[in-house]
C-alpha cells in the first residue's frame, strides 16, 4: 500500500443537511451565503468561553443557522495565535464568517503605525470582517469614515457600530445612574449610518446599550426611526437577551438581523422557524414567500 492509499480520506465537516422530521413544516429561511436579511451572528469567548471543540460541536449542529462568529471584548488578544487561528479555519470550514469585534478602538489609542499592524495581523488570521467601533473613546467623524474606507479597500466586510450611548457596553452599569448620559441622538447614528454604508460598510451593528440594555424602559422609537432612516436590511441588531431577540422578531418578522450570544443559537432559530421560541410567540412566528421553492 502506497503512502497516498494510508492517507485518511478528506472529508466535509458539515453533516447531511437534511433534518429529522421533514415532513414538519418550517419557515422559509434565506439560504447561506446570507447578506442582508437573516443573519445571525454570534459572540465567541467573552462571558463563557468557545473553544475549539465546543465550537466544532456547535457548527456540527447548528452551523446551518450561523453567519458570523465574532471575538468578542479582543479575545483573540489573549488567546494563544494558534487557538485563533483554528477558531476561523473551523468556522470557515461550516461557511461562518469571522469578525473582529471592537477590539479595533485598542489600536485607535495606541500610536504609531499600530492600526496597519492590526489589519495585517487580521488579514494574516483570515478574518473576514472588522467592526468599526469608537463605544469607548471620541474620534471625529470623518476619521471613522476614513478607517471605515481603509478597511473596505483591504479587501475585508466592515461593520461599524452605531450607538446611542458610549462607554456602557458589557451590562455592569446601574440603569438609572447613566440614561442621562446618551452621548448622541437618533439622526446623528441616522446620519453616520448614511457615511458609513456610503464608505462601502455592508451593514451596521446597532449597540443595545440605550435601547433594549441599561435602560429602565425599552426605547422602540429609536429602533423605528433606525429602520426608518437606514432600512432594517443594513441594521444588524445586538440582542443579548432571549426575551430582546424575541421582541426584534416580534416586531420585524423572522428575518430580523441579530446578533446573540453562542449559547442561544438554538432559542433563536427555532423561533425563527416556527417551531418554538416559548411564550406568547409559540407557533405565531411565520414566513411567506410565495416564490420559494
Amino acid at each position: 500500500m502506497s503512502d497516498r492509499d494510508r492517507q485518511p480520506p478528506v472529508t466535509d465537516p458539515r453533516p447531511d443537511p437534511r433534518r429529522g422530521f421533514d415532513f414538519l413544516e418550517l419557515n422559509q429561511r434565506t439560504p447561506k451565503p446570507r447578506t442582508n436579511r437573516g443573519v445571525t451572528e454570534i459572540r465567541g469567548t467573552h462571558y463563557k468561553p468557545l473553544g475549539i471543540r465546543a465550537l466544532e460541536d456547535t457548527l456540527e449542529a447548528m452551523g446551518e443557522y450561523i453567519d458570523t462568529l465574532k471575538f468578542a471584548g479582543g479575545s483573540f488578544a489573549i488567546m494563544p495565535r494558534a487557538v485563533s487561528a483554528k477558531i476561523i479555519e473551523t468556522c470557515h470550514a461550516y461557511d461562518v464568517k469571522v469578525s473582529t469585534g471592537g477590539a479595533l478602538e485598542h489600536a485607535l489609542m495606541r500610536r504609531g503605525d499600530v492600526v496597519d499592524q492590526f489589519l495585517a495581523e487580521v488579514i494574516d488570521l483570515g478574518f473576514d470582517t472588522v467592526e468599526v467601533s469608537a463605544n469607548y473613546i471620541s474620534l471625529p467623524q470623518d476619521d471613522l469614515v476614513r478607517l471605515c474606507e481603509k478597511v473596505v479597500k483591504l479587501g475585508l466586510a466592515c461593520k461599524p457600530e452605531i450607538a446611542l450611548r458610549s462607554g456602557t457596553a458589557g451590562g455592569v452599569v446601574n440603569a438609572a445612574d447613566i440614561e442621562s448620559n446618551d452621548v448622541a441622538d437618533v439622526a446623528y447614528m441616522i446620519q453616520m449610518g448614511k457615511r458609513y454604508l456610503d464608505a462601502g460598510a455592508h451593514m451596521l451593528m446597532v449597540e443595545s446599550e440605550g435601547i433594549t440594555e441599561d435602560v429602565t424602559t425599552w426605547r422602540p422609537d429609536v429602533v423605528s426611526r433606525l429602520v426608518d432612516g437606514l432600512g432594517v436590511e443594513h441594521l444588524m441588531f445586538e440582542a443579548a437577551d432571549p426575551v430582546v431577540f424575541a421582541w426584534y422578531v416580534r416586531l420585524y418578522g423572522a428575518e430580523v438581523n441579530l446578533f446573540i450570544d453562542h449559547s442561544q443559537i438554538y432559542h433563536l432559530e427555532s423561533l425563527r422557524s416556527g417551531v418554538g421560541g416559548g411564550g406568547p410567540l409559540w407557533g405565531r412566528v411565520l414566513t411567506y414567500n410565495p416564490d420559494a421553492g
